[in-house]
Formats: C-alpha cells, sequence, structure tokens
C-alpha cells in the first residue's frame, strides 16, 4: 500500500517544486519581498529628509532593537502556526532580565554563556507553565497567557521590591558584550540571525516543523493523523519562552539598567511583527524569516518617525493599519485557496 504525505497549505515546509501550485505560499513569498521593498522605500526616503538617519551609529542602533524584537517574534511565530498566541514574552523578558541581572551583579565572574543558558532556562519553564495550562487545563492561550502576563509582571514586581539594577552595579566583561562585534556585525545581530535561521530550518526540514503546520492549518486531521499534539504544543511554547528568556539576557546586556517594568507592552510589538511579517494568526502558515522582517520594518518605522520628529500617535496608527491588512491579506488568501480547492476537487471527482 502507498502512503501520500500532504504538506499544510503555505507551510515553511513546502518545497520550491511545488510553490507553482500553492497560491498561499506565493503570496508569503511576495508579502516577505513587499516588507523588503517598503524597508528600502523607507530608509531612503527618511534618509532624503535627514542623512544623519544612516549614520554608523544610528544603523547600530536600529540592528540592536530589531534583534531583540526579532528573537521574540521568532519564538511567537512557532506558537502562532499552531493556531495559538503567546501574549506573556514581555512579562518573561522582564521577569529574566531581572533574575540574570540579580545573579550576575552577585556573581561578576559569572561567564556570558551561562548567564545567556540561565536565562534561556527560566524562560523555558514559563513557556512550560502556559503549556501546562493550555493544553491540560483545556483553556484557549489567549486566556492562559494573559494571565500568565500579570502573574509574571507581579513576580517580577515582588522580587524588586521598587529596586532596579543599574549599569554600575553590573560586571563591565558583562555589558561590553553588547558593543563587540565580528566581522563588524555586532554579536546581538549574530545571535538573532542564528536564532532565525535555526528556527527556520526547523520547520523548514524537520518533520516537528510540518507537525506544527498541520496542527495549525487542521488540529482535528492533525490528531487523526497520529501527530503528537500535545507533546508539540509543550515544545512551541517551551521554545517561545526560552527565545523570550534569551531576549530578556540580551536586553539587560544592551540596557545596563532593568527594572521591574522591562518588557512592559513588548508583547503586542511582538504579535504585531509576526503578523505583518505573514504569519497567520489563524495558525497554519507563515515564517520566521517574515516574522523576523517584520521586526526590522516595525523597528525602522520607529525611528524613522523620531528622526522625523513625527507624533507618537502616527507609529501607532501605522502598525495598528499594517495588522489590520496583513489580517485581510490572510483571509482573502484562505478564501481563495479554499475555492481553488474546491473547484479542483469537483474536476477530480
Amino acid at each position: 500500500m502507498s502512503t501520500v504525505r500532504t504538506r499544510p497549505a503555505g507551510s515553511a515546509a513546502s518545497s520550491s517544486g511545488s510553490s507553482g501550485r500553492n497560491p498561499l505560499a506565493a503570496v508569503l513569498r511576495a508579502r516577505e519581498l513587499g516588507i523588503v521593498v517598503a524597508l528600502a522605500i523607507l530608509v531612503a526616503y527618511t534618509t532624503i529628509a535627514n542623512p544623519r538617519f544612516l549614520s554608523a551609529q544610528s544603523v547600530r542602533d536600529i540592528l540592536l532593537g530589531a534583534s531583540i524584537l526579532a528573537v521574540l517574534a521568532v519564538g511567537q511565530t512557532i506558537v502562532i502556526v499552531t493556531r495559538n498566541i503567546d501574549l506573556s514574552v514581555g512579562s518573561v523578558l522582564g521577569l529574566t532580565a531581572f533574575a540574570v541581572g540579580t545573579v550576575v551583579q552577585d556573581n561578576p565572574g559569572l561567564p556570558l554563556p551561562f548567564a545567556l543558558l540561565l536565562g534561556m532556562a527560566i524562560g523555558g519553564v514559563c513557556g512550560m507553565v502556559n503549556a501546562v495550562l493550555v493544553r491540560y487545563g483545556q483553556v484557549p492561550a489567549l486566556v492562559v497567557t494573559l494571565g500568565t502576563l500579570y502573574m509574571f509582571r507581579g513576580v517580577t514586581y515582588l522580587w524588586a521590591g521598587g529596586q532596579q539594577i543599574t549599569a554600575d552595579e553590573l560586571p563591565r566583561s558583562f555589558l561590553s558584550f553588547a558593543n563587540e562585534t565580528l566581522l563588524g556585525v555586532p554579536w546581538l545581530v549574530l545571535i538573532a540571525l542564528l536564532v532565525t535561521v535555526a528556527a527556520g530550518v526547523l520547520l523548514r526540514n524537520y518533520r516537528v516543523g510540518r507537525e506544527l503546520y498541520a496542527m495549525g492549518s487542521n488540529p482535528e486531521a492533525a490528531m487523526l493523523a497520529g501527530i503528537s499534539v500535545g507533546r508539540n504544543l509543550l515544545g512551541a511554547f517551551t521554545v517561545s519562552g526560552a527565545l523570550a528568556g534569551l531576549a530578556g539576557v540580551l536586553f539587560a546586556i544592551r540596557f545596563g539598567t532593568i527594572d521591574a517594568a522591562a518588557g512592559t507592552g513588548d508583547e503586542l510589538e511582538v504579535v504585531a511583527a509576526a503578523v505583518v511579517g505573514g504569519v497567520a494568526v489563524f495558525g497554519g502558515s507563515g515564517t520566521v524569516w517574515g516574522a523576523a522582517l517584520g521586526a526590522l520594518l516595525l523597528t525602522v518605522i520607529g525611528n524613522s518617525l523620531a528622526v522625523l520628529d513625527i507624533n507618537q500617535f502616527w507609529q501607532n496608527a501605522i502598525v495598528g493599519a499594517l495588522i489590520l491588512f496583513a489580517i485581510g491579506v490572510d483571509r482573502l488568501v484562505a478564501a481563495r485557496t479554499a475555492r481553488a480547492l474546491k473547484k479542483r476537487n469537483s474536476h477530480v471527482r
């Protein structure tokens, strides 16, 4: 007996050979290309208005800011493709930044790799809490992670007790990592690139990636196909939490000053980066490459509006409009794909 293996429409696992028969994948690629074009236009316009926008320091600040957001967006993408969402990532970032900052403050000789691993471990535990509540509590991820958003933030405020960690209290070797480069590229940017590449390869080339997309495309069919939904859900939330923990350590390294409010509101920007980057909020499609580009676009928008001295209201309005546009495109493509499949099936019959 021969078996036929199917891949979820729009998943990163789709091969280049099937791209011509997959309209959703084609649109996703077009949207990622559209982000690059939008970035180029925005940078060109801002540079013409203010040539200092492309100064070495400005470019460095943009890349460092986008790196932290991209790490968060990659983790969020892994959760969203399963038709879930993680609103706790901002609070996990804050909790991890303060926790690792406290440990490094008390142990100045702590190796940096250990600090990064410690942050990922703390974040991973937070992600597992979310996964257990979603899976075994049978509570929607939106509700669970909204609750843990406040819970993790409350733990941070209780721990901080109104105090903050300043750059003067952290070892120079810890803070200097933000300024260190490899071939002229900051290490924080390289870490974000490594995370994006690793997640992209995992989702595209490995079975677990195809299973995550299948869960988002059709949860019931995924269960009937023998996919371990519980295990994959646990893994997705744990990875999201671990990457939020990593972002927390990178936040501490870059800014030095850490208080209980670190990362407040970041969860909305993270979801925006993923959605603008082509990750469907209804699950089953999107790539981490698009999410990373979305993070870069949002960072550039923020810096451009600041350079052009435009009111903060317009930044929020533009981001909101981009989210609505991205969701509209997702629904339009989904409807067209459904009609195409229905038409093809009718011809087969």
